[in-house]
């Protein structure tokens, strides 16, 4: 690794240029700093300021056909094609309500001055008004015989009307007082697609897309003018005298007597281009020269022009919405004449398709060039995300890009498209310089000149090579006509399409990559051959020069990547990990990393030392197409079939300063842990446990709590203490805890306390509770269970011993003195809990009771004997001759040897009953046929 370079780890994304707007409606917040877009099933919010996406409203899977802002911005309503309304708080981005409207989708929306209404006009031909805060239907009226297209309130809130436009041609004129249409206005002959009223409360203007805009009379209903436009009008807005707007500089206020006073309106339609209008003998007082919204296709369908646009008074600016999904943002612009016109201020594009290729622009990594599924080349600013320049003059898709700074310090940009052509542009000022038609087929690769910057070289379609000299250019700066280049060498090069071109640093080699699967070596400026590497078993889509060392990089959709030498074209290294073509591949870092980007989505970082890959980056939906690398500060940008930009920077650095101020603060928190254990702070050293993430620090807390006095008091105070974040990480302890059998009793008590402590209206909060208690609930109850058989094998123990009155007191005359006073109290002494030490002394005693053996005897014989048959065999009389047996074999020192069998067999039996409910394991050398004597004996006892 060269001096001075570190290899890169890791890289943070921000998304640059997002997905906000898919087309459809579009409306201005009331301060007039967002805007809210329909994005397919979703609604997003913009800054107008800088075009970032700060709010998403996310949908019900169907596309969104109208949205309203509430008057105070921070309430907003979107309906969609479901046919439901949605009522969301901006604040909290919560829905607070959402109801069905109408049989059919709504069309338009609008709120009136007051805030409280909202009209609803819907294809089934009817417009509701609906009660902001109840959410429940106020108007109902029915009249149109078409579609309504557009519904507006009247500015003036003590004046309750509602003006409606139809598909039917007609405007209709709703009294809320009396629930009634009080006018219909029918002067159209097409849709009616827009409805603006005057400042003054007293006019009415509609459009349509008949090419006229009507004039109304508020006072009586009547067509004041009509003003033809000779375009289909998509939006029509009054504007107040002296906005700034060309032709809008004076006021006019003279009113004729009997009549209206002049208006000034604004149209925008089909034809792209924005006009103003004065009522007043229909006269059109400005009018666009260029239009920004159409575009130079030959294919007439793809021409398109305003759809809406907007007039927002405190910017003084109009806001138009293209057909391709574009805001551009108009302002007045003063010429050097004296004249005032029109100036494209700002673009933010809501839609860039599928993303081609990507370009750094210029110095600073500020501007970013960025070719998509459309004619032009959009080059955007990197602080700002809005578009700067549009580069027009492709009639067909730009495919290719590069670019380069000349000695003088000119950006320029080169672009290759499908329609044979390749153009160099002056990236700073949008100027096409020069133009290079020759091949026959699209041009997919284009390549600058690293070191003299002084020709060009395009690959196409038609397996040719051409290389273009652009001197004249560079040196001169031509820009008041596009020069004609004419090639300088030409070559037959590939079988197949060319993907991809590399100019050596030095300029004096070129690499081509083909989908012929082959990538060739030339030598510059005489195309002449030099190398054919070969290997890959799919097409080549990259390739590129090793800046530090003679080798070249190569792509393939083989899913692999190789780095060839230029000695003897044989292959130095491979790399695989994509599960998808390798699309692109870049030098990063000196040249000793890789960073390539494929069609499974994903960005890898490689070492070439070790061909490992470092890191993998998953933060696009599909295909990544194009990946450019900032020369300068080596920042990444990618871009691919989701229509999302994503600007990448190294953070390794960041990464490890911030792990190394973490080791220390756990270090710190390590520290505080352990003295809160030894000063027994119980509840400072389970949360320093829960923020360290140390499952067996919180278990040992909470086993050392149950060894105390007052546990329940402390683990009630601990939990108590525990942030509501932290339950989920506590469940979690304890269904690990639960499933191990040495620390399942710490997780059932704690859990218990959980349980006693934390409400079950909270508990359900919990993130994937539902999860945790299925992991938890099963080992529970399988604890139970195991308690439930030790408690029966317990309680069966305690029966049998008794039945057998083995457990004898140790005095023989007390004994005897009980059991001839009271039989309840030996009763009472043979149903007491048993132990080892009684049921020792109680073998003990009965060894010494010789006639009892005889008695057993008979009972086993006797099996129908009844119960006083068997208090029979229990008389006073074998007990004494017993004594004085036992009395006899104590003072000879020896038990005789039918006591001795005895002992072995109440032994066994005694055994064999602890054996069966668990409470004593058999000894290891203990023979099989007694522990069967002793069930034998038990049973028949």
């Amino acid at each position: 690794m060269a001096s001075g370079l570190r290899y890169k780890k890791n890289f943070k994304v921000a998304p640059a240029l997002q997905l906000f707007y898919t087309g459809g409606p579009v409306v201005v917040s009331p301060d007039e700093q967002y805007v809210a877009c329909a994005c397919t099933d979703d609604v997003k919010v913009v800054e107008i300021a800088t075009g970032a996406v700060v709010k998403t409203l996310k949908g019900d899977t169907e596309p969104v056909t109208a949205i309203a802002y509430g008057v105070d911005g921070k309430t907003l309503f979107a309906a969609s094609r479901s046919l439901q309304i949605k009522h969301w708080d901006l604040g909290s981005d919560a829905c607070l309500r959402s109801w069905k409207a109408h049989d059919a989708p709504v069309v338009a929306m609008a709120v009136d001055a007051s805030g409280g209404l909202l009209a609803t006009a819907s294809a089934d031909r009817r417009v509701l008004v609906w009660d902001t805060e109840g959410g429940f239907c106020t108007h109902a009226f029915k009249g149109h015989t078409g579609v309504v297209s557009c519904v507006q309130f009247h500015p003036d809130i003590y004046r309750l009307l509602l003006f409606s436009g139809s598909d039917d041609g007609t405007v209709r004129v709703w009294d809320l007082v009396t629930k009634s249409c009080t006018s219909v206005l029918d002067k159209h002959f097409s849709a009616v697609t827009s409805l603006s009223v005057s400042s003054n409360g007293w006019t009415l203007v509609s459009a349509g897309r008949d090419k006229v805009v009507n004039v109304w009379n508020l006072r009586d209903y009547s067509l004041h003018t009509t003003v033809p436009i000779y375009e289909a009008v998509e939006t029509v807005l009054v504007v107040p005298d002296e906005c700034g707007l060309p032709g809008c500089t004076t006021a006019t206020t003279v009113q004729k007597k009997g009549g209206q006073a002049p208006l000034k309106f604004l149209t925008v339609g089909e034809r792209g281009i924005v006009q103003v209008w004065n009522t007043e003998g229909a006269a059109c007082l400005y009018k666009q020269k260029v239009s920004d919204a159409t575009v130079s296709s030959n294919k007439e369908d793809l021409k398109g022009g305003f759809v809406a646009a907007t007039w927002l008074p405190s910017q003084r600016e109009i806001m138009c919405v293209t057909s391709d999904q574009r805001l551009l943002f108009y302002t007045s612009n003063t010429l050097e004449s004296g004249e005032v016109d029109l100036k494209l201020a700002k673009r933010l594009i809501g839609y860039n398709e599928e993303i081609i290729d990507l370009k750094f622009v210029g110095e600073g990594d500020r501007s970013l060039a960025v070719a998509t599924n459309l004619e032009q080349v959009r080059i955007y600013d990197m602080t700002t995300m809005t578009c700067q320049q549009e580069l027009v003059g492709h009639t067909d898709i730009v495919l290719s890009l590069d670019s380069c700074v000349t000695a003088s310090g000119v950006p320029l940009l080169a672009s290759s498209a499908k329609d044979h052509t390749v153009r160099v542009w002056n990236a700073s000022t949008g100027s096409c310089l020069a133009v290079a038609g020759g091949h026959m087929a699209a041009v997919g690769a284009v390549a600058f000149s690293k070191k003299k910057k002084n020709f060009i070289v395009s690959g196409s379609s038609d397996r040719t090579i051409k290389l273009w000299n652009i001197e004249a250019v560079v040196e001169t700066g031509h820009t008041e006509e596009v020069l004609k280049l004419s090639s300088q060498a030409v070559v037959a090069a590939h079988d197949k399409d060319i993907n991809s071109l590399a100019v050596a640093p030095n300029d004096s080699l070129l690499c081509s990559g083909s989908q012929d699967r082959t990538a060739k070596v030339w030598r510059l400026p005489e195309l002449t051959p030099v190398l054919t590497l070969k290997g890959h078993k799919r097409g080549v889509w990259c390739v590129e020069f090793s800046p530090v060392d003679q080798a070249v990089l190569t792509a393939s959709g083989d899913m692999k990547i190789k780095i060839w030498s230029l000695n003897d074209g044989s292959c130095l290294k491979t790399f695989e990990g994509h599960t998808a073509s390798v699309l692109k591949c870049s030098f990063i870092t000196g040249g000793t990393q890789l960073i390539s980007a494929g069609a499974d989505g994903l960005v890898k970082l490689w070492t070439i030392k070790t061909n490992e890959c470092v890191n993998t980056f998953d933060h696009h939906e599909d295909k990544i197409w194009a990946l450019a690398v900032s020369p300068e500060t080596e920042k990444l940008a990618t871009g691919g079939g989701d229509s999302v930009v994503n600007m990448w920077t190294d953070c390794t650095v960041d990464d490890e300063e911030e792990a190394i101020r973490q080791e220390e603060e756990e270090a710190l928190k390590d520290q505080d842990l352990s003295n809160a254990l030894a000063d027994t702070d119980w509840v400072k050293a389970v949360q320093l446990a829960f923020e360290l993430r140390r499952p067996f620090r919180v278990m040992k807390v909470f086993t050392e709590l149950l060894g105390t006095e007052e546990a329940d008091l402390h683990i009630r105070q601990i939990l108590q203490s525990l942030d509501k974040e932290y339950w989920k990480l506590l469940l979690e302890y304890v269904r690990d805890w639960n499933a191990k059998p040495k620390t399942c009793h710490v997780a059932q008590r704690v859990l218990y306390e959980f349980f006693s402590v934390v409400p079950a209206s909270k508990i359900v909060e919990i993130p994937q509770v539902r999860e945790l208690m299925e992991g938890i609930v099963p080992y529970t109850k399988r604890h139970l269970s195991r308690i439930d058989r030790l408690s029966r094998s317990v309680f069966l123990l305690d029966y049998t011993l008794a039945r057998m009155n083995v457990l004898l007191p140790l005095d023989n005359s007390s004994w005897s003195e009980a059991g001839k006073n009271d039989s309840s109290a030996l009763m009472l002494q043979t149903t007491s809990w048993p132990t080892l030490g009684n049921l020792d002394q109680a073998v003990k005693s009965q060894d010494r009771d010789a006639s009892m053996t005889d008695d057993i005897s008979k009972i086993e014989k006797a099996p129908d004997n009844t119960e006083e048959e068997m208090a029979d065999a229990f008389e006073e009389p074998g007990r004494d001759s017993d004594a004085n047996a036992n009395a006899g074999g104590m003072e000879n020192g020896s038990k005789t040897p039918k006591s001795e069998s005895k002992r072995k067999v109440a032994e066994a039996s005694a055994n064999s009953t602890l054996i069966e409910d668990g409470l004593q394991t058999p000894e290891p050398n203990s023979s099989k046929k007694k522990k069967r004597k002793g069930r034998h004996s038990l049973n028949k006892v």
